[in-house]
């Protein structure tokens, strides 16, 4: 038989006016409190990291809470304000800060702040986050400079200007960080993992320790390494990247006339000609315009053109044709302005050709490998040469110079040729001129490579038929009229940016980037045929 006694109700422990606390060190180095509540003495340990409460007090805060609203102390303050406030003023303690080592951070440096500028070539989130890593870059370099904030922005500002779209940009702002983090040092010397190892060939790796004792070849003795194609064995592998007839006639390539000596015709030009004979067609606004017998515009007449090309972008609700100079939409107006109308005019006067023709070369000879771009200006007669470079296999450059044309000039065309006035000023070297010296080069066997090198040799007014074209090499995905454009080749393929200098486009950087997009195809068609 078991007996349950009654459970007492729970009634409020009345607490004395004063709470002594005391703090003691114990011998094992931790702070005991010590309170004294109604003449009873109760003990905890004190944990720095998360201290417990009391227990008398937890049961006295419980026990207030429990109590109603309508029966407070005598004094007009609850019991637990009383309280908590009697612990405050009772209990002094000193605690010691911890001492934190300073480490640099960025954090404290202003966030470049881009102010909005009506029609803003780029959105000002782009602008503000380009100037953000400029700072940091900046911040991080051996140039220890007083204020990275101001050079940061100066260099986006800089940056800016340079461009007269978001996507030049971008471009050059990438230019520009890449160059302000090579100055950045190397801080950890640890990254260099493989300067305390052991080197390990691949040959000890497959046979063992005595692989490099023993007599045995790993490489296929018929197929030479990539790496050491030079003179005739890069020659041999070109030949299989060599444009076939075909594709010269259908990319525009001159022929000899069958008739005419000296004459060119080309299977892709269009046979319709304007009705009168002294109307031109500007080729970059597309406006009809009179000319003199002398070739110069009758009226004068601004040109308000477009200089970059028609992308089409995916928007909300389907596809949109912009171009690319400034993103306005197809039949907008001209984001650029000439003095006056021009023409192209290459293909109307296909006179004046000169052929490659075959030279006898010794047995450890090699007809040559060479890059090959030219730059060309506006004259009364249209396109003609001003500008012509040629580089060999190790990027060197065998022959540059700037030609005088046969006519007046009435546009330099520097956003694209980079030939100002003042390169053509002392000069005196004509086509004729190039062009002996371009036959004295090549032979009807030399490897000429190009981008678009039909249009080279229209204005070189040259007729050579061993080529390779990047532009064909990399073709476009839609097929031809398009074509790939330079910039986006070496973009692409070898990660690098050209044709970022506000001066114009360089002829020996050209020449050089389709002699290095020719050799990285034909290593990248090596690994896949092993």
């Amino acid at each position: 038989m078991s007996f349950r006694s009654p459970c007492p109700t729970a009634r409020p422990v009345p607490l004395c006016s004063e709470m002594h606390v005391l703090l003691t060190l114990n011998d094992r180095g931790c702070w005991v409190l010590c309170s004294s509540v109604m003449g009873v003495l109760s003990s905890c340990s004190h944990v720095p990291c998360a201290p417990p409460a009391p227990t008398g007090a937890k049961r006295t805060l419980a026990a207030s809470s429990g109590q109603p609203p309508n029966g407070p102390e005598p004094g007009g303050q609850p019991l637990k304000a009383r309280t908590l406030s009697g612990m405050a003023s009772k209990t002094t303690a000193t605690v010691t800060p911890k001492r934190v080592a300073h480490s640099p951070s960025l954090q404290s440096l202003k966030k470049p702040i881009i102010p909005k500028e009506f029609g803003a070539r780029s959105p000002p989130s782009s602008a503000s986050g380009i100037s953000t890593c400029l700072l940091r870059s900046v911040s991080n370099s051996a140039l220890q400079t007083r204020k990275p904030l101001e050079k940061a922005l100066n260099e986006e500002k800089v940056a800016y200007d340079r461009s007269p779209s978001k996507n030049i940009y971008l471009n050059v702002a990438v230019n520009t960080l890449k160059k302000l983090r090579g100055l950045v040092p190397s801080s950890t010397p640890g990254l260099n993992k493989t300067s305390g190892r052991r080197v390990v060939s691949h040959e000890m790796v497959l046979g063992g320790k005595l692989a490099t004792k023993t007599s045995f070849s790993l490489s296929r003795p018929s197929s030479p390494r990539v790496e050491d194609l030079k003179g005739a064995a890069l020659y041999g592998r070109l030949k299989e990247y060599l444009l076939t007839e075909d594709q010269l006639k259908e990319n525009g390539y001159p022929f000899p006339h069958p008739e005419r000596p000296g004459g060119a015709v080309i299977f892709t030009a269009e046979d319709k000609k304007p009705k009168d004979s002294a109307c031109r067609i500007c080729c970059r606004c597309g406006t009809e315009y009179l000319v003199s017998s002398s070739g110069r515009c009758v009226r004068e007449e601004e040109c308000y053109y477009h200089w970059g090309r028609l992308r089409r972008n995916r928007v909300a609700g389907g596809w949109e044709t912009q171009y690319t100079c400034c993103s306005a939409a197809i039949g907008s107006a001209g984001c650029q302005v000439a003095k006056q109308h021009v023409q192209d005019g290459r293909k109307e006067n296909l006179e004046g050709f000169v052929k490659t023709f075959d030279k006898e070369l010794s047995e450890d000879a090699h007809p040559g490998v060479y890059a090959l771009d030219c730059e060309m200006s506006y004259t009364t007669y249209g396109l003609e040469l001003t500008r012509v470079t040629v580089v060999d296999t190790d990027m060197r450059v065998v022959y540059d110079t700037f030609v005088k044309p046969d006519n007046e000039i009435v546009d330099y065309n520097t956003r694209f040729s980079g030939v100002t006035e003042a390169d053509l000023v002392d000069t005196s070297i004509s086509l004729r001129d190039v062009q002996a010296v371009l036959l004295s080069m090549f032979s009807a066997d030399t490897v000429l490579i190009g981008h678009s090198l039909e249009s080279d040799l229209l204005a070189l007014k040259v007729i050579h038929s061993t080529v390779v074209d990047t532009a064909v090499l990399f073709p476009h995905r839609l097929g031809l009229p398009y074509k790939r454009s330079l910039r986006n080749l070496m973009a692409d393929y070898l990660r690098r940016i050209i044709q970022d200098n506000v001066d114009g486009h360089s002829s020996s950087e050209d020449a050089s980037a389709c002699m290095h997009l020719v050799i990285w195809k034909i290593r990248e068609d090596a690994k896949t045929k092993r």
